[in-house]
């Protein structure tokens, strides 16, 4: 276990996941049932989502050295450029009568942890946050590390986006984040980049 990789991988999740549509049907699902019901339901999934990208990023180190530093680059260059350019999710909050739809009108456990559960996990392929988290996983070796790292800033958006994300987007605006995210991700191509043409 590496703790300067899993804080690094916990910081760019962190932030790449604060603006994130799951983020929002995290906050939109709390303030209608039971928070600790939804909360395990979207952190279970989002445990899912990490084992498949670091089970991905491990996969990759099956290829030669270059090549995977040559995809890493790639990879977290096309992140960068989607996060400056497309549209990453903030954009795209789910309506409070989707979100009623997807939970029911009953209140029990399974039903709310089951619909927080689908709802995160559907959302979540193809997210920036599962790209990175494989590309981090292939760049360094630790799929551990990365694994945890990953997994607590995911499970700590989602504490806040049920306890106070509606405040934290008035604080910190969604598109900022964004751009924070990109950069380090551009950074993060230019070192991979460098390390397979060196």
């Amino acid at each position: 276990m590496n703790l300067g990789i899993a804080g690094i991988v916990f910081g760019v999740v962190f932030i790449s996941e604060l603006p994130d549509k799951s983020m929002f049907a995290a906050l939109m699902l709390g303030t209608r049932y039971r928070a600790v019901y939804v909360w395990l339901g979207a952190a279970s999934a989002f445990l899912v989502h990490v084992c498949i990208a670091v089970t991905i990023g491990q996969a990759f180190n099956l290829l030669p050295h270059r090549i995977v530093d040559l995809l890493v680059a790639l990879l977290f260059l096309m992140g960068a450029l989607l996060l400056l350019v497309g549209k990453h999710g903030f954009e795209e909050e789910p309506k409070a009568d989707e979100v009623k739809a997807i939970a029911g009108n009953t209140h029990s456990f399974w039903k709310i942890y089951a619909a927080s559960f689908g709802l995160i996990f559907l959302s979540e392929w193809g997210d920036i946050t599962q790209i990175a988290t494989a590309n981090y996983t292939a760049r360094y070796h630790e799929p551990l590390s990365v694994g945890i790292g990953a997994v607590l800033a995911l499970w700590s958006v989602t504490t806040i986006a049920i306890l106070m994300g509606s405040k934290l987007i008035k604080i910190i605006p969604a598109k900022t984040l964004q751009r924070v995210t990109a950069v380090i991700l551009l950074l993060f191509a230019a070192v991979s980049a460098y390390g397979a043409i060196r």
